[in-house]
């Protein structure tokens, strides 16, 4: 792959095409060699400025060594580390069994890439979850999505453009949050297979769900200021599901 399309996967539309995203920086290279992902051919861009740091790379990295000019056009940060891993998009297996531990997150419409990095971190740091996202979503791929999950978007099956209707398709049950719901500290909080989750500013598709088997929870607080940050609110909901895994 020439390096002028390599450039190009900080566009969704490339990476769609080519079917990679980048990843910039030491930490991420380094939590990327941990991953699952380790499987697939991947390819890591170093300046010989950071060669001569001696630091380590997996024998299965593809290592192609680039001028600090072109590490430059590369990078799509103000001052670039010296190395960038060209990996492939995953495909999320789909097939989940009905009694399948591992719980859906469904996000509906967020558009926070940063938002999005801390849910994934969150997911990642309590196990047991996928995430699945809705079209019109920001794409998990993008660099400031992937910088913001700190490596965790490399241990954590996504879905991308699960519509409404695949949803209930899969799921029979979904649970959601509302200041009505019951406490998510009650117990039927983690029986169910599916958790949704609305955009920033608009919050759940309320008349979306009428006629589907959706029951409402909160989260308990003290009332002073009308809602929680979405990435505040998945993290608090994954930390409860987790204990009820216990």
């Amino acid at each position: 792959m020439k390096l002028d399309d390599v450039k190009k996967l900080h566009q969704k539309k490339y990476r769609s095409q080519f079917g990679f995203y980048l990843v910039e920086g030491e930490h991420l290279i380094q939590e990327l060699q941990r991953s699952p992902l380790m499987h697939q051919a991947i390819t890591v861009y170093v300046t010989d400025a950071w060669q001569a740091r001696g630091i380590e790379l997996d024998k299965r990295f593809e290592v192609i060594t680039v001028s600090e000019r072109q590490m430059a056009l590369l990078s799509d940060t103000k001052t670039p580390q010296g190395v960038i891993a060209k990996v492939p998009i995953p495909a999320a297996t789909i097939d989940q069994p009905a009694d399948s531990p591992v719980r859906s997150i469904y996000l509906h419409e967020v558009q926070d890439p940063g938002n999005l990095g801390t849910i994934l971190r969150s997911l990642a740091w309590f196990n047991g979850f996928r995430l699945l996202l809705s079209p019109n979503s920001v794409d998990p791929f993008n660099s400031k999505a992937v910088r913001a999950s700190m490596g965790a978007i490399f241990h954590l099956p996504i879905e991308l453009d699960v519509s409404l209707a695949q949803l209930e398709a899969r799921y029979d049950r979904f649970a959601y949050l509302d200041l009505n719901g019951n406490s998510i500290t009650d117990s039927a909080f983690a029986a169910y297979p599916c958790y949704l989750f609305g955009n920033e500013a608009r919050g759940v598709p309320i008349e979306a769900l009428k006629n589907t088997n959706a029951d409402a929870f909160t989260i308990n607080g003290s009332g002073n200021i009308e809602s929680l940050n979405l990435a505040s609110a998945v993290g608090i909901c994954a930390y409860q599901l987790s204990l009820a895994s216990l």
